[in-house]
């Protein structure tokens, strides 16, 4: 390539100019075409597909792709890096859901070159429908997205962050009320596309049997890890394993719901657009009573002899809600606060609510409903349901295993093995649950270890916020009784004693202020976690700050560090 195009391909790229040289090292020769010719990562050959020179980082669509695919031999492969960003040693990341994508991601961002593996599409697991990284195989839902709720704060830290998962999150939201719901296809391949135009990334479609031996490693494969490597895993710990089972809800199409009886609200008409972001399924108290005898008489997928049914408390199947009591749904996912039935003008026994799951609006889930009873049971049972008598099932709740590690004992502050250096867990298999917490993990296991490689000092987030909560939380539980724990702001330090009481005058002379109402009280845990994450933001890079920004994150910030909007779906 002349001097001049040379020039041109690193200005086209947008990167700052001390990492330009990592970006053209990272391309093998020019093809005879003279196109540029990067990495297209994550492709069954895992060969090599032109780019435009000048056109970023933005891989050509998949017609392209298959139809021009330019091998290349294994050496040339290798991922270089600029040797004034510091000792950047490739780290392996052994899994690519929310948690190992986000990490691989954050590695690279600040220069060190990462291998990916990810089993798909060699092996798929019963969660799993699609080839995509960070596929979404429960609900589309990332949870509330208002600070008052812990989950909120959490994604709101991770977007001053600089998070992959939660960028694409917002960027393909549907309408879900004061939650963050997603289009789950376009969500997952936003994100796959942005790791496949990564230089710094090679993604390898291989299942992992056992721990890496290259250190360091990140493992991140989640709730549904091969059996192989989580007994792999096993041994290494010397204690058994402890899991659990997520349940998945049923989901259906929009055009098989009677809207006559069905109806669109929002609690409290909370809803984005006026007329609600829900559909609601209003159950009498005799409609109610029937539902619940048709799931405790209900036939359910069995377990093996071998396992044991530990749930999640905040996963649980219906029907084991409905055996903890006859009220327990009413009271719990089936509630019917804040809604009103438009056809009697009064509020309903319960309500079973469904969920926008898709941009179009043509597939809604049964919030909640997540099962392990057999497909002939959710098709009889769910179809008693008013309004839902013709329901068309575009996917049956089914049942998944979950493998985590006593965080407590095994894990250190870095997310690192105490008896192996160098191996890093990150996402649920650390301890956490949720979506939102396994994407933070990842940014947490990610940044820490690309830290390290480049011999700067670890950096723990404040026991105040969200993401230092979360980890606090893994180092300090009570290891007897540990379980996985959604983020919740029962984790956080507690505020000032002057903090925690109202503003208000006492009602008598000499009085004590009344404490803060929990929604006060949890706004100033925001507000106080938000002012601590910016010091810690300041240390692990942010260019804006001028204090802690070096070499080393130089990557961090660059104008292009997503694919464009227009590139393919």
């Amino acid at each position: 390539m002349p001097a001049g195009d040379e020039a041109a391909a690193g200005e086209g790229l947008g990167y700052p100019r001390r990492i330009r040289a990592l970006v053209l090292r990272s391309r093998v020769p020019n093809p005879p075409d003279d196109r540029w010719t990067g990495f297209v990562k994550g492709s069954p050959d895992r060969g090599r597909f032109p780019l435009e020179v000048g056109r970023g980082r933005r891989p050509l669509r998949s017609e392209d792709r298959r139809r021009r695919p330019i091998r290349a031999e294994r050496e040339n492969r290798e991922l270089r890096v600029e040797p004034s960003l510091g000792r950047a040693e490739l780290v392996t990341v052994v899994g690519a859901g929310l948690a190992g994508s986000e990490a691989a991601w954050q590695l690279a961002e600040r220069g060190i070159p990462v291998l990916l593996f990810d089993m798909k599409p060699e092996r798929l697991s019963p969660a799993h429908a699609s080839e995509d990284l960070a596929e979404l195989v429960c609900s589309n839902s990332l949870r509330a997205n208002t600070l008052g709720n812990a989950v909120g704060l959490l994604k709101e830290e991770m977007r001053r962050l600089g998070s992959l998962v939660i960028r694409w999150a917002d960027e393909t939201a549907v309408p879900a009320g004061k939650a963050l719901a997603v289009d789950r296809v376009h969500f997952s391949r936003r994100i796959t596309q942005a790791l496949e135009a990564h230089p710094n990334i090679e993604i390898r479609r291989e299942r992992i049997a056992s721990i890496p031996e290259a250190r360091p490693v990140i493992l991140a494969t989640g709730p549904l890890t091969d059996p192989e490597l989580a007994a792999d895993l096993g041994r290494v710990l010397g204690e058994e394993h402890l899991y659990f089972y997520d349940a998945i809800s049923p989901t259906l199409y929009a055009d098989s719901i009677d809207e006559e009886i069905v109806f669109r609200a929002s609690r409290y008409d909370t809803g984005v657009e006026g007329e609600g972001d829900y559909l609601n399924v209003p159950l009498s108290r005799a409609e109610y009573e029937g539902f619940v005898e048709a799931l405790l008489e209900a036939e359910t997928v069995p377990l093996h002899e071998f396992e044991k049914a530990l749930y999640f408390e905040g996963c649980l199947p219906i029907e084991e809600m409905a055996r903890r009591g006859r009220e327990t749904l009413a009271f719990g996912p089936l509630k019917p606060v804040g809604l009103v039935d438009p056809r009697s003008g009064r509020r309903p026994h319960a309500v079973v609510q469904l969920r926008q799951e898709d941009h179009e609006g043509t597939l809604w889930n049964l919030v909640g409903c997540q099962t392990k009873l057999r497909v002939g049971e959710q098709k009889r049972i769910f179809r008693m349901l008013p309004g839902l008598q013709s329901a068309v099932f575009a996917r049956f709740g089914s049942v998944h295993r979950n493998t985590y590690v006593n965080a407590p004992t095994q894990l250190d502050e870095r997310l690192q093995l105490r008896t192996r250096p160098g191996v890093h867990l990150a996402g649920q298999m650390a301890g956490v649950e949720g979506y939102v917490e396994s994407a933070a993990l990842g940014y947490l296991a990610g940044v820490g270890v690309a830290r390290e490689s480049l011999g700067l000092s670890h950096e723990v987030p404040p026991p105040e916020t969200a993401h230092g909560a979360l980890l606090r939380h893994l180092q300090a539980a009570n290891a007897r009784y540990f379980q996985p724990m959604n983020v919740n702001y029962g984790l956080f330090p507690p505020l000032d004693p002057h903090e925690a009481r109202s503003s208000a005058k006492p009602a008598h002379p000499g009085g004590r202020r009344k404490k803060l109402p929990k929604r006060e009280k949890n706004e100033r845990l925001a507000a106080r976690a938000l002012e601590s994450l910016a010091s810690y933001r300041a240390r692990v890079c942010d260019p804006d700050s001028g204090r802690g920004f070096d070499a080393a994150c130089a990557a961090v910030s660059g104008p292009a560090a997503f694919p464009s909007e227009g590139g393919s779906i």
